[in-house]
């Protein structure tokens, strides 16, 4: 009797899995709400020249002024789609990287190293109290990439 009940347990499963797979496109390379964000589907990150001034401000240990905190939040959360917030963030990120010649473990300014920028910008939508989607429930309001060292 339980190897019935067992085998109907896994047939169900099995059934609610493969129309999960086929309703968010499993097969595909890159599927979910995420790949509105993606550059190959036409996607344009926002430049974020607020949160750019911003972070760098805050990563030397400088306040930002009012006026550059007001654009940066304004600039994140007119970005339509929360699920690309975070990633015009670390887009952000990298191109004050490249501009600033920046390489693993150096100074990006005299007094903020490339990890304490990396954390500055992750936390930003915190700090705006703009909402980006956060599936693992932890760390409300900070980017996931924050955890990864090759951003």
């Amino acid at each position: 009797m339980w190897m019935k009940t067992v085998f109907w347990g896994l047939l169900l499963f099995m059934l609610v899995a493969t129309t999960m797979a086929v309703e968010y496109g499993a097969r595909s390379h890159n599927s979910g709400p995420w790949s509105w964000c993606d550059p190959a589907t036409g996607y344009k990150a926002s430049a974020l020249t607020g949160c750019r001034a911003m972070v760098k401000l805050q990563c030397v240990g400088s306040q930002a002024p009012e006026a550059v905190l007001r654009d940066c939040c304004q600039q994140l959360a007119d970005i339509n789609n929360e699920w690309c917030r975070c990633g015009d963030l670390s887009s952000m990120l990298r191109s004050v990287y490249q501009e600033l010649g920046v390489r693993e473990g150096k100074e990006v300014l005299p007094g903020c190293r490339k990890e304490v920028m990396k954390l500055t910008a992750a936390s930003v939508p915190e700090v705006c109290k703009v909402p980006i989607p956060n599936p693992s429930g932890d760390g409300a309001g900070v980017c996931y990439w924050a955890a990864y060292p090759d951003v």
